[in-house]
């Protein structure tokens, strides 16, 4: 039984690695890489003939001295879990085009100056015709919060 598991043992450990990477690349939240990463010296030390009890004691303490000491590091060069909300705070105010009508019940489009067209909808629930100049009073999730500033009146394009 001893023998087996010897010899299975670095095996284990190459499927740990594989578990690990596809685990990170699902979710993309630099938490099991970790492990993936202290999973690679334990093959070699299983070959080694290593006890069972110190390849897990040694693999928990690689797991947790790389999360500890390199992941702050990671996550600041990758900037994981954190959005930039400066394009967004930047339409706060800023003179938008609706295209499509927005009504109570119903959500239009708006137009910005850079050409991006977003979901929009009424700040006060007025309902806001097609070819309306307006400011975007807040941003909601994807949805700009408009106001009706007045009607364009210019007929060219």
């Amino acid at each position: 039984m001893i023998d087996f598991l010897i010899t299975v043992m670095p095996w284990i450990w190459v499927g740990v690695l594989v578990v690990s990477i596809v685990l990170e690349a699902l979710t993309l939240g630099l938490t099991t890489i970790w492990a993936a990463i202290a999973s690679i010296p334990m093959i070699f030390l299983a070959r080694a003939g290593m006890p069972l009890k110190w390849q897990i004691l040694i693999f928990v303490f690689l797991t947790a001295i790389l999360a500890i000491v390199t992941r702050p590091f990671v996550v600041k060069f990758l900037k994981t879990g954190k959005q930039s909300e400066g394009n967004i705070n930047s339409l706060d105010g800023q003179t938008v085009l609706c295209i499509s009508p927005i009504s109570e019940f119903k959500f239009g489009e708006a137009k910005t100056k850079n050409g991006v067209v977003w979901t929009a909808k009424s700040d006060d629930g007025t309902e806001i015709p097609s070819d309306t100049i307006c400011t975007v009073s807040r941003v909601e999730g994807n949805t700009l919060v408009i106001k009706q500033v007045s009607k364009n009146q210019d007929s060219e394009n």
